[in-house]
């Protein structure tokens, strides 16, 4: 793996932030600072943050002090007036792709209709140009012979792969996967996660994953962040975070997940 790159020019800034769910912090004025094209996995413990941070990357949650910035552009601390779909969405919207846990695919329609349905509401495509699009990822995630099926038809890897070609067909600056393999069963992890690197590999886009599959986060990362309590403790190569750490509770971490 290279060696973990100074980010001259930021693609994701967070100065500070803090987010509260009434009274308990969930983040404790974190700061981060992610390069263009950089591929980062974020792990630690259950409730430590790590969804949080990509909820309010996306612009899901608001945040109660601090800063968030996606490509030069602000991420806001509150939501305000905007909604999807209706009033315009600020830019920042358009530039990240999120994939959940939960496929959160429509049920009712196709999945080529789930693909093209973003492209066409909010990115104003025409139906041939979004059509086009969403076969192309869809033989990228190895399904356009599924492109006339409905999520019902389809393994829920496959359906978590559709996912991914929809989150692609926005074309985003900044890709954010949550715990994408969480929900399905164990012999569909591997083609969710061949997929991911996959793109990983051919693509520049920035990807900030949040995973338990530590094989996996050191395969595909540039860089890795161990989180506790709403906090960095940790940030390094895969080799010097997952290989040979140095941080006593990261060790005792990865001791517990079987990595090592």
């Amino acid at each position: 793996m290279p060696e973990v790159a100074v980010p001259s020019t930021p693609h994701i800034v967070l100065k500070d932030v803090v987010k509260a769910f009434g009274n308990t912090r969930v983040l404790d004025r974190l700061s981060l600072s992610i390069p263009l094209g950089q591929k980062v996995a974020l792990i630690g413990p259950s409730g430590s943050g790590k969804s949080t941070v990509l909820r309010l990357i996306k612009g899901l949650e608001r945040y109660q002090a601090g800063s968030i910035e996606v490509a030069g552009e602000p991420v806001p601390a509150r939501r305000g007036g905007w909604r999807w779909p209706g009033s315009p969405r600020p830019a920042f919207v358009h530039r990240v792709g999120m994939v959940f846990q939960q496929f959160n695919l429509f049920p009712h329609l196709t999945v080529l209709e789930n693909i093209t349905e973003a492209p066409l509401r909010v990115l104003r495509l025409t139906a041939e140009e979004a059509r086009a699009r969403a076969l192309s990822y869809l033989d990228q995630v190895g399904l356009v012979g599924k492109a006339n099926a409905y999520p019902g038809q389809l393994s829920g890897g496959q359906q978590q792969r559709v996912a991914i070609a929809r989150a692609l067909a926005m074309h985003p600056q900044v890709l954010l996967f949550d715990e994408v393999t969480s929900a399905l069963d164990p012999e569909l992890v591997g083609e969710v996660l061949a997929v991911i690197r996959a793109i990983a590999d051919e693509q520049r886009t920035t990807m900030l994953l949040v995973t338990h599959e530590m094989t996996f986060a050191r395969d595909v990362a540039d860089r890795v962040l161990f989180m506790e309590g709403g906090k960095i403790i940790a940030d390094g190569t895969p080799e010097q975070i997952l290989v040979a750490p140095t941080n006593t509770r990261t060790q005792r971490f990865l001791r517990a997940v079987s990595v090592r």
